[in-house]
């Protein structure tokens, strides 16, 4: 029943083989969904061959430099969509950075540019790829985004990107709400803790693994297909009722009092 045989799907935000959003994009390409794929660009290449190596069995029919905090890079990617596909029927938002000094020690040390380094790249990039992409769902579509139990609830090491993760998911009722009419629904994944060259950034993410393993009820974390899987769930229209929510993917740690 999961068939997205038909549908354009752009997933940004895969670095490498442990990239939740590269279990994304092996699960939509599963169902059938045609595959776009950006990378972060730099001077030397070396993110657009790793990512281009990495994804080649996935067949990908774009393959785009994609750099959130250049609009221009932005506009440029759905001028490319739009000229090679016609439409967008799926977006995957799978972006987030902080500085490593502002994701340790005091919260209130938090530097300026840092807290809106934070905000710009996880949170506003959400808006800004959304505005784009609402003029080529022109047939409704999808738009999921990660998150994190950073954003709800206080994690060690987590601090500003916490901020970030909470404002992420705000953005995802507000644009569920405006991109509604339009059969365009939005909704988050929240995930448990993988490790992943993302996460690899904050202190003590192995703790923070076993920690789940122990106390979850299914007493493991999760993986990324199993991410991969809610995501290609929540693009098909098996969710076609489901808009402005929080998934929590995480073996049920989110419900745990203690």
């Amino acid at each position: 029943m999961l068939d997205l045989t038909g549908k354009n799907a752009l997933v940004t935000g895969i670095a490498n083989n442990r990239s939740i959003a590269w279990g994304i994009s092996q699960q939509l390409s599963k169902a059938g969904a045609n595959i776009g794929v950006t990378y972060l660009p730099d001077e030397k290449g070396r993110m657009e061959k790793k990512v281009r190596d990495l994804t080649e069995p996935l067949n990908p029919s774009l393959f785009l430099p994609c750099n959130v905090q250049n609009d221009d890079q932005v506009t440029a990617t759905f001028d490319a969509v739009k000229e090679s596909w016609g439409r967008l029927d799926i977006l995957i938002h799978c972006l987030a950075f902080a500085n490593r000094d502002d994701l340790t020690g005091d919260f209130s040390d938090t530097s300026r540019q840092g807290f809106q380094t934070a905000l710009e790249i996880s949170a506003y990039s959400l808006v800004k790829l959304a505005q784009q992409a609402k003029a080529l769902m022109t047939e409704g579509g999808s738009i999921v985004t990660l998150t994190y139990l950073g954003g709800v609830r206080v994690v060690p090491n987590y601090n500003v990107m916490g901020i970030a993760k909470a404002a992420l998911e705000m953005n995802v009722r507000y644009l569920a709400a405006e991109l509604g009419p339009g059969n365009i629904r939005v909704n988050g994944i929240s995930a448990g803790p993988i490790r992943t060259l993302a996460s690899s950034a904050v202190g003590g993410i192995l703790d923070m693994i076993h920690h789940v393993e122990e106390v979850a009820p299914l007493r493991r974390t999760v993986t990324q297909a199993e991410v991969g899987n809610a995501a290609t769930f929540l693009c098909s229209d098996l969710a076609s009722g489901v808009t402005g929510q929080i998934l929590y993917v995480d073996s049920g740690y989110e419900i745990m009092g203690m």
